[in-house]
């Protein structure tokens, strides 16, 4: 059997509802019919009957009081008979009473005990239902005679009839607005459903671009926000997926296209002297500690970031890794006339893995003397904070962008766009630090502005907790 669709399944929900609705209406006006019409009829039977029969106890069925019974047939909506014998009442009422006689031997039991008997069922000659009752008429010695009242019942359109035409202009206009309501509704909730189902066939063959705006709060609006922002984050993940590869293979190509000159130059014998021969090969050597160097830095991220690695937890004395750090780049700042302020609280011990710890400090310091100006000023803090210690580095060298802030620590990302070859690096060295300092249970923080320059804050705790750690915690 063929699955039913949502919109299929509240198409049934909704016709199931009406269904029922009309079932209702019609049992609960049969209910009217049966309980407070017939009701009330047998009710009031029964109280002209006693009333009636009350009259006459212990007397005697004389012509006057005959008559006088008459008499309440001409003045009452029922129909009355008075007999003097139970024999007599089918020369009165010649009929059966659902193809039955009107007295039987249960009901002449009843009768000679004093109670009356109900008779109630469909007449045919009448074609009609009929509703009655058969009530005995004591005397002083005995029963002296019988009174039966019954009365043909209306038909349930009878009962109805002047209810029936508003019914049926109200029903009307409840189904006519029903009608509309669920219009409206089943545009409302399918169309933003249909069109999600278009663009979500469009996201699986990879288009990303399509949105669906509707203006709603509710949960469709919630659903299409969340499709909307899967939508982006796809869109910016195959962007960055596509700048990775052009990225990647702009890094292989060039030191490919020096090797593969250089090499082709040596075998073909392509110099004038043996000191080009050998500035060749140390051009290849070069580039091949490049190209060696991009292959471990990505290696390495990948181990980091799937948490391949395991971080050695020990004691480190952070402000002497820093100092060791800090005389690696003497040489360097000195070339570039680079003035070092420098803010470090001694005795700081943290808790980690003082190798990628070293790591990290080294990187964030390369980039702020690579990308300092000759002259300018790098500024290093290191202190003390309540749970851990905060190491702080600023130069006023190129600032980046604010679009380009977030983007910091991306694979390959460089805000210097055109990518020279003068700053050097792979645009891994900060996608490797942010993955180190996330493995410490730290945090970094980058900005980039004319009054400070550009700063950038890592925060380690004394006791880092690694994710998967504090995922293992929480279970």
């Amino acid at each position: 059997m063929k699955k039913l669709t949502l919109s299929k399944k509240i198409l049934i929900v909704l016709l199931s509802s009406i269904a029922f609705t009309i079932l209702f209406s019609f049992f609960f006006i049969h209910f009217l019919y049966s309980n407070l019409y017939l009701s009330s009829i047998e009710d009031s039977i029964i109280y002209q009957g006693k009333r009636t029969a009350s009259h006459y106890h212990y007397g005697e069925l004389s012509d006057e009081i005959i008559e006088k019974i008459q008499w309440y047939n001409i003045v009452s909506e029922y129909e009355i008979i008075v007999v003097d014998q139970l024999e007599d009442l089918t020369s009165y009422f010649p009929y059966k009473v659902n193809y039955e006689d009107l007295v039987n031997n249960a009901d002449n039991e009843q009768l000679k005990k004093g109670a009356y008997v109900l008779k109630e069922g469909y007449v045919e000659e009448l074609d009609r239902e009929i509703l009655g009752a058969i009530f005995p008429i004591k005397g002083e010695n005995g029963l002296i005679g019988f009174i039966y009242i019954y009365v043909p019942l209306a038909a349930i359109q009878d009962v109805f009839k002047e209810s029936i035409p508003i019914l049926l202009i109200v029903g009307i206009l409840f189904f006519f607005t029903l009608f509309l309501v669920i219009n409206r509704v089943w545009r409302s909730l399918f169309r933003p459903l249909k069109m999600l189902q278009k663009l979500s066939t469009e996201v699986s063959k990879g288009n990303y671009s399509n949105r669906i705006e509707t203006g709603r709060t509710d949960e469709i609006g919630q659903l299409a926000n969340a499709f909307n922002t899967m939508s982006l984050s796809l869109e910016e993940q195959e962007q960055r997926k596509k700048e990775f590869t052009s990225n990647l293979v702009h890094e292989l190509r060039t030191p490919l296209t020096y090797i593969n000159g250089y090499t082709h130059a040596l075998k073909e014998k392509i110099y004038s002297s043996p000191e080009e021969a050998e500035s060749y090969l140390a051009t290849i050597e070069k580039e091949t500690i490049r190209l060696n160097k991009l292959i471990n830095d990505l290696v390495e991220l990948n181990q980091l970031q799937e948490e391949l690695y395991v971080l050695v937890h020990e004691p480190i004395v952070i402000a002497q890794i820093v100092l060791d750090t800090l005389d690696l780049f003497h040489i360097r700042m000195t070339e570039k006339k680079l003035t070092l302020q420098q803010t470090i609280e001694e005795d700081l011990i943290l808790i980690g893995d003082p190798q990628r710890i070293q790591q990290v400090i080294y990187n964030v310091l390369d980039n702020a003397v690579k990308y300092s100006s000759t002259g300018e000023t790098i500024v290093v803090h290191v202190k003390k904070m309540e749970d851990g210690i905060e190491f702080r580095v600023s130069n006023q060298g190129i600032l980046i962008a604010k679009e380009d802030i977030n983007r910091i620590g991306e694979r390959f990302f460089r805000t210097d766009k055109a990518r020279n070859r003068t700053t050097g690096g792979t645009g891994l060295g900060l996608s490797i630090v942010k993955e180190i300092v996330r493995l410490h249970g730290g945090t970094f923080s980058i900005k980039s502005d004319t009054t400070l320059g550009t700063e950038v804050t890592i925060r380690l705790l004394d006791e880092p907790t690694t994710e998967k750690e504090a995922v293992n915690d929480e279970n």
